[in-house]
């Protein structure tokens, strides 16, 4: 019973007022008391944890809390691309010359999700690949490669559920939601990391500074479950043999590697 309101509150509730409402909850004293509730139906792995559980003063502690060093281990091949979440990947497939990737069934504009024809361009006849977070998931994200940061913009602002049942039936939720798009530059090209909000429009922190990342380094945090896209230029990523969908991935486990291609930068 708690798991459905628990999944009702969290995937589902995108209104204004119940948004800030369930923000300023998760965010008081008072959510300290269904800490522990919210752990055992999500099954949390409370040794991987950097801190103990009656260390979270609040829901949203428990959210964004930061795991043992020793917990994700990144992969150390120089060319490989990681995981810059735990998640499921949900989709892996082609972007086609108008721009635009078929997830779940639907159609969602690459164009659109990144709000720039001039930057889309790069991307036409690359790879992507969407990531879902759900409540249970460890909420940082991190760099799945090495490289200089292009530019960071965010564009959006009402977040819709970016769940199995919002990517199916929502309306355009990847391309419309409130998202933070970061374009890192690599030694083969170029690659997109967005960021999608699932409920509220500041539900995406970022926690780095600097222009240059390495591959494992922490990017952001989602205040709530959601999602990453990541998009790759024309011919500078291959998909590791392993990769199939639905897949659960940890953070820093291989997912394919950069090679360099006439269709890289």
């Amino acid at each position: 019973m708690l798991k459905h309101v628990y999944r009702l509150m969290i995937e589902l509730t995108n209104g204004r007022w119940s948004s800030v409402i369930l923000r300023r909850f998760a965010r008081s004293r008072v959510s300290r008391f269904v800490v522990p509730s919210f752990a055992k139906i999500y099954k949390l792995n409370q040794d991987e944890m950097e801190k103990a559980m009656h260390e979270y003063h609040t829901l949203h502690d428990l959210f964004i809390r930061t795991l043992k060093k020793e917990a994700r281990l990144v992969d150390k091949d120089e060319n490989s691309v990681v995981s810059p979440v735990d998640a499921v990947i949900e989709d892996v497939g082609s972007i086609n010359e108008t721009s635009e990737i078929l997830v779940k069934g639907k159609s969602y504009s690459i164009q659109e999700m990144l709000g720039s024809d001039q930057t889309v361009t790069k991307y036409l006849n690359g790879t992507y690949m969407v990531l879902y977070l759900s409540p249970s998931h460890y909420h940082r994200i991190h760099s799945p490669v090495e490289g200089a940061i292009v530019k960071q913009w965010t564009l959006g602002s009402k977040s819709y559920p970016v769940n199995k049942i919002g990517l199916k039936y929502g309306v355009r939720t990847l391309a419309k939601n409130y998202r933070m798009i970061t374009e890192v530059n690599t030694a083969c090209g170029h690659i997109a990391i967005v960021k999608v909000g699932a409920m509220f429009v500041n539900s995406i922190e970022k926690t780095h500074q600097g222009m240059h990342l390495q591959k494992g380094e922490e990017m952001a945090y989602f205040s709530f479950g959601s999602t990453v896209v990541l998009l790759f230029e024309k011919g500078i990523f291959k998909l590791d043999s392993s990769i199939h969908t639905p897949k659960d991935i940890r953070i820093g486990e291989k997912i394919g590697v950069l090679v360099k291609d006439n269709g890289g930068a």
